[in-house]
């Protein structure tokens, strides 16, 4: 009886440890393309700030041909500095520079980098109420940016 008072008392424990835990930003994202599945995890160098994003999967990526290419090979053929264009895709670094905000996970005036276009953005992230990833890449100013809605893959 003490055995079952006690395992109950655990699970309890442990049940309101999990409900207690606030949301994280941290985790594996698929963008909303749904091209590729992006992780957030604090920046390997701290130089870089406290997020950064790392591609980790690609879905159905193409070469420069425009053909299928196996994801572990496919490679950044769209960057405008041609010294990185033979670089792969996955692995690759393609968010860093946030900054803290007053808000609790939400990082801004970062730099975003998408394989797709070969172009970099500033941008701010954030977590929302539903457990989106809320993305606003910009140039200038947020106001003249575009959202993305990204989902969590885990």
């Amino acid at each position: 009886m003490k055995e079952l008072f006690i395992a109950s008392l655990l699970a309890a424990l442990s049940a309101s440890t999990a409900s207690a835990q606030v949301p994280s930003i941290m985790g594996i994202w698929l963008v909303e393309s749904g091209k590729a599945h992006v992780q957030i995890a604090p920046c390997a160098d701290p130089g870089r700030g406290p997020v950064c994003g790392t591609i980790v999967a690609l879905i159905n990526p193409k070469g420069a041909d425009g053909k299928p290419v196996e994801p572990a090979i496919a490679n950044d053929f769209r960057n405008p500095d041609t010294n990185l264009r033979d670089r792969k895709v996955i692995g690759q670094v393609m968010s860093y520079d946030f900054k803290k905000a007053s808000e609790p996970n939400t990082f801004e005036g970062g730099t975003i980098y998408s394989a797709e276009t070969g172009k970099s953005f500033k941008a701010n992230i954030s977590l929302q109420a539903d457990g989106t990833l809320r993305l606003r890449g910009y140039i200038g100013t947020p106001m003249f940016g575009e959202t993305q809605i990204w989902t969590r893959v885990r």
